[in-house]
């Protein structure tokens, strides 16, 4: 299964938006040095803000898109505010 997950950055008042099959590694990851060139690098630490679980692999980078693709900050928090948004989604995406 795969999730989607949003992290945030306090430093830089961004968040990270991303998909995988092992958020633990992968949040990991974000906050290690291990990529010196890495975009979240300069972000760090990387706090979890939420995390969308149990996807399939196409239903989560279709997710990714679409919540990249409204380059809001707003929308970002709406998405935790109210979980039915996440549910519509999954539907949608499904």
């Amino acid at each position: 299964m795969f999730v989607v997950y949003i992290l945030h950055s306090q430093k830089l008042d961004k968040f990270y938006i991303g998909t995988t099959d092992d958020f633990d590694r992968r949040f990991k990851e974000h906050n290690s040095e291990e990529k010196p060139d890495a975009f979240s690098l300069r972000g760090r630490p990387w706090t979890k803000f939420l995390v969308i679980e149990n996807l399939r692999s196409e239903q989560a980078y279709k997710m990714e898109d679409h919540i990249k693709r409204m380059k809001s900050k707003t929308y970002i928090m709406n998405l935790k505010k109210y979980p039915e948004m996440i549910e519509k989604l999954k539907l949608r995406y499904f």
